[in-house]
């Protein structure tokens, strides 16, 4: 490296927030066996109070909590969830908890976009405003939740409906978005309803020699037909509007495939299932309604079971009626940042929230940053992250004191 090149490696090296970050990361919390014990989250240099609340055993919410000027107001929760996905260690050009941040300042470690980016950069935001002497009016609830990577069904689904969720009385919360490979941020304000849905197909049974009529490899071709025949339509409105993101669209995909003994015995069921996320325009009641009559069109004697089936949330409106828009939106405005609203393609943790009738969007501070969570050598450069704290503070200063 040259002289400056080497000086700017040095200065992130050197840096208090870089430092901490790189340590979180290294933090192998990975899905099947997450020790969610080994988290110490740098708590106790804030000399602000700590709640670990177990919903369920072994899965810890640990909330980290500053009281503002005025502790009767809504509070605003800043979320992030502590596990990461499995990771194929061969495939990555650094180990995948090494934290190693090479001479651009590529941070390489699961997690560093999906989500340990976020935790950490509410803790700088604490951390910078209190050494400034910065009071807020709201309170602040850094939140850090499991086993989001797994659904969050033994962690903030639970969590909600406790008395601890609510006495936190929370207005508004933030939790993650996903990278932006433009100059543009991602910025989401709804998520579509997954629907995880296993058609058990029964047909005519018999010999791979015979002519059968009515078996269910037919019945089965004839629903795929009809699956991917709307996945097409739903891709073509992507194609037709510039406008629209993947999130607008309800989207179908084959997931897995179940059946037969033997290869010259025709099964008497095959199994498909489809991972199925609609879109919030969607009228959910008639797209059920949708799928069941794919299935009789399909030669009937097929048995639609949802394995997944998400209650039906509202978005969260971005207009006056949201007291914490305006604010948040300002901030933005006053960086001068340009952001996309948009419907968030998977599921976070902040639908939960949502559910509660809490306003909650999604944004991750990532713009010129290539998408990398859960692939191989995810990264996040320094720069970005230092800068993501910036913008972070900006906004919860916003938010915190309307």
């Amino acid at each position: 490296m040259g002289d400056s090149a080497d000086s700017r490696y040095q200065a992130w090296e050197s840096n208090e927030e870089i430092r901490l970050f790189r340590e979180y990361l290294k933090i192998p919390s990975v899905h099947p066996d997450v020790d969610y014990g080994s988290y110490g989250l740098q708590a106790a240099s804030l000399d602000l109070p700590v709640k670990v609340i177990e919903v369920n055993p072994k899965k810890p919410v640990v909330i980290i909590s500053w009281e503002g000027t005025d502790p009767a107001a809504t509070s605003i929760i800043l979320n992030s969830h502590m596990d990461v996905v499995p990771v194929y260690p061969e495939r990555w050009t650094y180990p995948p908890f090494s934290a190693h941040m090479d001479a651009e300042g590529r941070i390489y470690a699961r997690g560093s976009q999906d989500m340990k980016c976020v935790g950490m950069q509410f803790l700088a935001v604490v951390r910078a405003l209190k050494r400034d002497g910065v009071r807020l009016k709201r309170t602040l609830h850094v939140m850090f939740v499991p086993d989001e990577e797994t659904g969050g069904v033994l962690g903030m689904k639970d969590f909600v409906t406790t008395d601890h969720f609510k006495a936190l009385n929370c207005g508004f919360a933030i939790d993650e978005g996903l990278a932006s490979e433009n100059e543009v941020f991602k910025l989401f304000y709804g998520e579509r309803l997954r629907r995880k849905v296993f058609f058990y197909i029964s047909g005519t049974p018999g010999h791979g020699s015979l002519l059968l009529e009515g078996t269910a490899g037919e019945k089965a071709r004839k629903l795929l037909d009809r699956l991917y025949d709307f996945r097409s339509s739903e891709a073509k409105k992507l194609e037709d509007n510039s406008e629209l993101t993947i999130g607008d669209t309800t989207i179908v995909n084959l997931t897995m495939m179940e059946g037969g003994v033997q290869s010259n015995v025709v099964p008497p069921e095959l199994m498909i299932c489809t991972d199925i996320r609609v879109a919030p325009t969607e009228d959910i009641d008639q797209f059920e309604a949708q799928i069941a009559r794919w299935c009789e069109e399909s030669g009937g004697g097929i048995r639609a079971d949802f394995g997944v089936k998400d209650p039906v949330v509202g978005v969260t409106k971005l207009d006056d009626t949201n007291l914490f828009w305006g604010p948040f939106k300002a901030a933005l405005d006053e960086l001068g940042l340009k952001i996309k609203p948009q419907i968030m393609p998977g599921a976070t943790d902040v639908r939960f929230i949502r559910e509660q009738g809490i306003p909650a969007v999604g944004f991750s501070p990532m713009n010129n940053t290539p998408v990398l969570l859960h692939d191989h050598d995810e990264f996040l450069q320094a720069d970005t992250y230092l800068k993501g704290i910036e913008i972070y503070r900006k906004i919860v200063v916003g938010v915190a004191n309307v």
